[in-house]
């Protein structure tokens, strides 16, 4: 089987369809059963790095799969009764903006779902200060930033890409539990997994940037994938719950994408974070095409033309 994944993958990338592919990690149950490392040029949060040659202990970018990272600790301090039920009113969690507080419809469960209604854009590179991500990452106040948006959707109706509001999550998480983001992050997620290396970009306000800043290694990222398959938790059910359509046959959970049999987390460049809960697969992809329209196409092609022809039935 991994040498059907080795010659399958030398394939594509000698076909020119996996450009700048710098890592591949497979495993399934408790077994990593294929790894790939690839050399070039890379970047952090883009900040350029040189050229890198990729190996099991170097650590990636993984851009917006930190939003399902996010989303993951969210659960975590839910269950420690640190921060509020998603049925909550969201502004009311906000109280140092007394001005918004006129604002109601609101919950946290829209920011989860990323259907809060407020005007955001993220279509433009987020090289440019016209991304809304990154028009927040140097504001004064990323959280005021975000809740002053002008409201253009009911709440609730239309899913809307918005690292805004996994940025309200984690502010949630760092003053519900007392600790910066990153640092419950190691004690709550990553440590209990053996994760002992990480990194979290912070903005120039040195909070951790949690719509895309986290950079792990593939191995370790899998083992994040392996802990939602295993995990007796009733807030992964919550969290892979489809709760809004978002077209081409996805739905979007609390800051997972959902598709046929598969849950993910989505990055800027190719990362991706993919589980097969009936296949018992875990499979992480990390890439360097970062603001290139086409850059899903190589974790697609990784899982869709390696990796499931592999271990399907028939496959």
């Amino acid at each position: 089987m991994p040498m059907d994944m080795e010659a399958a993958l030398a394939e594509i990338v000698r076909e020119g369809r996996a450009p700048d592919l710098h890592g591949v990690v497979v495993t399934r149950g408790r077994d990593l059963i294929f790894e790939y490392y690839g050399e070039g040029p890379d970047v952090a949060w883009n900040a350029p790095l040189g050229t890198v040659t990729f190996g099991p202990d170097t650590l990636h970018d993984l851009r917006s799969v930190t939003k399902s990272v996010v989303g993951l600790l969210y659960g975590m301090a839910l269950e420690g009764g640190h921060v509020p039920d998603p049925a909550e009113p969201l502004y009311a969690c906000f109280p140092e903006y007394p001005d918004l507080a006129g604002r109601t419809g609101l919950t946290v469960g829209h920011a989860l779902t990323m259907t809060l209604g407020l005007e955001w854009d993220e279509s433009v590179p987020y090289t440019s200060p016209a991304n809304s991500e990154i028009a927040m990452e140097t504001a004064p106040d990323r959280y005021r930033y975000v809740l002053e948006r002008p409201s253009v959707e009911e709440p609730g109706t239309t899913w809307r890409y918005c690292g805004g509001a996994s940025t309200l999550l984690g502010g949630l998480i760092a003053r519900g539990t007392g600790v910066p983001l990153e640092e419950f992050a190691r004690t709550a997620l990553f440590e209990p997994l053996g994760i002992t290396a990480f990194e979290w970009a912070r903005g120039g306000d040195g909070v951790a940037a949690a719509a895309s800043g986290l950079r792990l290694t593939p191995r370790d990222l899998a083992g994040i994938g392996r802990h939602v398959l295993e995990s007796d938790s009733p807030w992964i059910s919550r969290m892979l719950t489809p709760y809004v359509a978002i077209g081409e046959g996805l739905d979007y959970g609390y800051q997972w994408f959902l598709g046929p049999g598969w849950v993910a987390g989505v990055g800027n460049g190719g990362q991706r974070l993919y589980v097969r809960p009936d296949l018992g697969l875990v499979v992480v992809v990390t890439s360097g095409r970062y603001n290139l329209p086409d850059a899903q196409e190589t974790p697609v092609f990784v899982i869709e033309e390696v990796v499931l022809p592999a271990l399907l039935p028939g496959g």
